[in-house]
């Protein structure tokens, strides 16, 4: 399995069966040894630096009805919010403030956000903070939406593509939504110019083995500058709220893997992971991420944004929650980078 991982880390490529056998079979000992291949590698592009983005939940209404999902349109559970402009710009205000110079819009996929309100929006962070990243997590929109987004000033886009499979896609989201889609998504933004960011949930329902290969290889294909890979867990108010949460472990070892065939990529270590564990985020830094999110949402909406059940780091402060990321970092020998962290090669 060494020779396997190493020759990984050289060529970035392997064959299908053998991601199979480094998905199923690695001893505990392999697995360290992947993980320290996988760090070396972070460290050899990023150094010991751990860039930090700024969350921003922009809304929890949600036109999808992903069966995963807490935020999805027939949750009536869902206590529902919009931020306004204004709330937005006072975010990234503490954020810039407090060192951060990248900004992530994220939210449901909801139609009150125009095109219109959403280019106002970013022009004027923009304006504001032209020394700053803009990133969004809208979900799936047309080819001209996303160039106007672009046009406006935006940088990078989020948008996992869950599963490559187009059975095991149909079997998270309700009928209409379709893999065809988000992949279609995914390369425009690419042509569009932006950095883009896909991945997936490990141990989604009904995902095999052979389906995180195919996500490995759609990967490979895409080539994305961001990629976002967390741990399934279940939300109490959806269909799938008796299923089982995804492994730590290999979700972890899916983050090594991609760390060493993706050596420039931005890999956050998720929010899910600290969720799932208290020592997740930590975990998924040991393992070849490089980037955090932290959260500044006005904290009185942040216990409503809520995709799965527990999540973590709900009520810190801003300045609160950096503090308490610099000291666990530099436990792990990391510290935070307040550089902008966009993708270089």
């Amino acid at each position: 399995m060494k020779e396997l991982i190493h020759r990984l880390r050289e060529t970035r490529k392997l064959q299908p069966d053998e991601y199979k056998q480094l998905l199923t079979s690695l001893t505990k000992e392999e697995q360290e040894y992947l993980f320290l291949n996988a760090r070396e590698v972070a460290q050899e592009q990023f150094s010991n630096g751990i860039f930090i983005r700024g969350l921003i939940e922009l809304t929890n209404y949600c036109k999808n009805d992903c069966y995963y999902c807490g935020i999805r349109r027939s949750n009536d559970k869902a206590q529902r919010y919009r931020l306004t402009k204004e709330e937005v710009l006072e975010s990234c205000e503490e954020g810039y403030r407090l060192g951060f110079r990248t900004f992530v819009m994220q939210g449901g996929e909801d139609d009150s956000y125009t095109p219109r309100v959403m280019v106002d929006i970013i022009k004027s962070i923009r304006e504001k903070y032209p020394d700053c990243a803009i990133t969004l997590s809208l979900g799936e929109k047309d080819y001209d939406t996303y160039k106007q987004y672009y046009d406006a000033g935006a940088n990078r886009y989020l948008l996992r593509h869950e599963s490559i499979n187009a059975e095991h896609y149909a079997s998270l989201h309700p009928q209409g939504m379709t893999i065809q889609t988000r992949s279609e998504c995914l390369f425009n933004l690419k042509k569009i110019g932006f950095q883009t960011g896909s991945g997936i949930m490990v141990g989604s329902p009904n995902q095999t083995i052979d389906n995180i290969v195919e996500d490995i290889l759609f990967l490979e294909e895409l080539q994305p500058q961001m990629i976002g890979i967390g741990p399934y867990l279940p939300h109490k108010d959806t269909p799938f709220k008796d299923k089982e949460k995804g492994s730590l472990e290999l979700t972890l070892i899916v983050v090594a893997i991609l760390r060493l065939m993706h050596p420039y990529a931005l890999i956050p270590s998720t929010t899910a992971l600290a969720t799932i564990a208290d020592d997740g985020r930590d975990k998924g830094i040991l393992a070849g991420a490089n980037v955090v999110m932290p959260n500044l949402s006005p904290i009185r909406f942040r216990k409503k944004y809520l995709l799965y059940n527990d999540k973590a780091c709900m009520d810190d402060e801003a300045a609160e929650s950096l503090a308490s990321l610099q000291k666990r970092l530099e436990k792990i020998g990391y510290t935070i980078s307040y550089d902008r962290g966009d993708f270089r090669k």
